[in-house]
């Protein structure tokens, strides 16, 4: 008996679970993973010069063509995706929470800049201390304002999240994803702990 034809009765005789993991025997979970992280929609919500960045991530510099969020959605009912950038007053607040609820399941939140994330450089009673007391954040990128670099490292993040499965275990439930801050001298580790999520 050849070896190939031992291996050939392995196969038939253990069933699919003697073939090895690849594109045709992976789980239709894994492929709507795989599709959900290739197809992220993000809604447009630029509130200060953090959205500058952001547009410019958008530009043919930077291409996010490239990870299938070639458009930002006007519309929350066709986005999947807020990208917080820049500072929320208090009353912005009730705004970003009306269409963060009107975003379709499953949704996702990346707080851009140290003001979405913390507040910043402005503490007092207009600004919001950090976006996560309104919505769930699920990745943070830090900077002042963060360079076009960060975003797109922390929505690569974001996709390595989704690919994971590691999302799909909240609503309501931010993961608290910290990354490093990217710019044109390197990597500058910036630590941000999530605030404990107090939701109605």
């Amino acid at each position: 008996m050849s070896s190939e034809s031992r291996a050939t009765g392995g196969i038939l005789e253990a069933g699919l679970e003697g073939l090895s993991h690849n594109f045709l025997t992976g789980t239709l979970e894994e492929l709507v993973k795989w599709a959900r992280s290739h197809s992220v929609m993000p809604a447009t919500f630029g509130l200060a010069c953090c959205a500058l960045e952001m547009m410019a991530a958008g530009g043919p510099h930077y291409d996010l063509a490239r990870y299938g969020m070639e458009t930002f959605r006007a519309s929350p009912r066709q986005a999947d995706l807020m990208i917080v950038a820049g500072r929320v007053s208090q009353k912005m607040a009730p705004v970003l929470r009306q269409i963060y609820d009107q975003m379709m399941e499953p949704k996702w939140v990346i707080s851009m800049g140290v003001c979405a994330s913390s507040g910043g450089m402005f503490n007092n009673y207009a600004i919001v201390q950090g976006v996560d007391q309104i919505v769930p954040v699920d990745v943070y990128a830090p900077g002042c304002p963060p360079s076009p670099e960060t975003l797109m490292h922390a929505i690569l993040t974001l996709h390595g999240q989704i690919r994971a499965g590691e999302l799909t275990r909240r609503p309501g439930e931010g993961a608290g994803i910290v990354i490093d801050q990217v710019g044109a001298s390197g990597i500058t580790p910036v630590s941000i702990s999530p605030v404990s999520l107090g939701r109605n």
